[in-house]
């Protein structure tokens, strides 16, 4: 059996190739939109990729599975539990508990594991030409590494209420009654690792083992005493915020994401003939500059998503294709560089980039407005803002702001002040640097803490 982790450090997720090395035939788990590295894995391997599934309706980012089955003729496998709300729209083979399918020596076997999603599957996998029983178990959103999945997305992101409990209390059960039954050898392979928004506490190692979890992760206690209550209160505690764009994200992939199909080189344009468009705001221009450049001058109208970064958790946070369909042109060392922001604005559904450019020579720029931490308190501000997340904002925050997260601010411009300038900050800079250029551009007057909270806590202390 051959088993690849392709992972995304940009949305911190993981997907996952599977291959019969007997019979050359391949399974891909929880691809990503830009399917060219698991055409590419087949192709190494001399494999042919037959099937293609994934755990559950993802919130975080644009599935691939269309995609990839478009691309290679593979079979669809999705979840057919949770309900007539959570059925998958497109056509695809829909497999229940205990459901199971074969590539070659393989055996894969889908597991309900609801408390994530009500949908929700993890596939154990047994490799036939060593075992008669699963040696690995792929978790999706269910169990990571330390942590399990948060069951409040519906709630917060898709406008549900109070389905956070019933969510928990499904998570319990389903550790208990199928994650825990497993032997403590299988290996677990989960879908995100430290830095996404699917949990709190994701550690960074990218595998365990049941019996690792069962001893040491935070929940394995509550288990260990058959305490529902105290798991479900401590799973609810202190989930970071979930970002606007979930939502889209949610609707899109149980519809069944466009199938973009075969995609040619993305051409440069000349700032000349872009520089009327600017002007006219005709176009979104990606600022891919790091902060303390864009500070010096950016395009007029220009959204900062600092590259290297995480262009698709940023771009998604800034951009909301749903209502803005102007064509996008990133700023770019080269073509490929460019390409690379191109596939991964993909992954969040940001299909419109239409080119790139290597330089802002010629296009109309501003200096964004900057406070210095000393001048905060004499600064004639309407407000003050904070683009952290909520935990963040509770363990410490310039007196008087308000929270909210850099990820909602597109879509929760009523709760921003409604004239005059207000004050934007975040902790170090770069969530501030995106929130506050997503504002300006949607027509506030926005200026920016210099060096946000972590300079203005050591000028308070100093």
């Amino acid at each position: 059996m051959l088993l690849e982790r392709i992972y995304d450090e940009d949305l911190a997720q993981a997907s996952y190739f599977i291959g019969c090395q007997a019979n050359g035939t391949a399974l891909v788990v929880d691809p990503r939109r830009d399917v060219g590295v698991y055409l590419d894995l087949a192709a190494k391997n001399d494999m042919t990729i037959t099937a293609v599934t994934e755990t559950h309706v993802h919130a975080d980012y644009l599935s691939g599975t269309r995609e990839l089955a478009a691309a290679t003729d593979a079979q669809i496998y999705v979840s057919g539990e949770g309900g007539d709300e959570w059925q998958y729209a497109f056509e695809g083979t829909r497999l229940r508990d205990g459901d199971e399918f074969s590539l070659g020596n393989i055996v894969i076997t889908a597991m309900h594991t609801p408390g994530h999603t009500p949908e929700h599957l993890s596939y154990l996998v047994t490799d036939g030409a060593f075992a008669d029983q699963p040696g690995f178990v792929l978790t999706g959103d269910f169990v990571f590494v330390g942590d399990t999945g948060r069951p409040d997305l519906l709630d917060e992101a898709m406008g549900a209420e109070d389905t956070r409990y019933e969510g928990a209390r499904q998570l319990f059960a389903s550790l208990r009654d199928k994650f825990l039954a497993l032997p403590d050898y299988v290996q677990v392979l989960p879908a995100h690792g430290a830095g996404s928004a699917c949990g709190k506490a994701l550690g960074a190692v990218p595998t365990t083992t049941v019996g690792y979890e069962r001893l040491f992760s935070w929940w394995g206690k509550h288990l260990a005493a058959d305490d529902e209550q105290s798991f479900v209160d401590e799973l609810l505690d202190g989930q970071p915020d979930a970002h606007a764009y979930f939502s889209r994200m949610k609707r899109q992939n149980v519809a069944g994401p466009a199938i973009l199909g075969t995609r040619g080189p993305l051409p440069e344009a000349d700032t000349a003939d872009l520089a009327p468009e600017v002007s006219a705001d005709s176009v979104t221009f990606i600022d891919t500059r790091p902060v303390e450049q864009v500070h010096e001058a950016s395009v007029v109208n220009a959204i900062n998503l600092p590259n290297p970064g995480k262009i698709a958790s940023h771009g998604a946070w800034a951009i909301d294709p749903e209502t803005d369909t102007r064509p996008i042109f990133v700023l770019a060392d080269d073509q490929d560089a460019a390409e690379d922001i191109r596939d991964r604005l993909l992954r969040v559904g940001i299909d419109e980039v239409s080119s790139f450019v290597t330089g802002i020579d010629g296009l109309p720029t501003t200096v964004p407005q900057v406070v210095r931490p000393e001048d905060l308190d004499s600064f004639d501000a309407a407000g003050v803002v904070d683009v952290r997340n909520k935990t963040e904002h509770a363990d410490g925050h310039v007196p008087g702001s308000q929270q909210l997260s850099a990820g909602r601010v597109l879509w929760h411009q009523d709760e921003l002040p409604h004239s005059g300038t207000f004050v934007t900050y975040c902790q170090t800079g770069v969530r501030n640097s995106v929130a506050a250029s997503t504002l300006r551009r949607a027509g506030h007057d926005v200026a920016e803490l210099d060096g946000s909270y972590a300079a203005w806590s050591a000028w308070k202390n100093s």
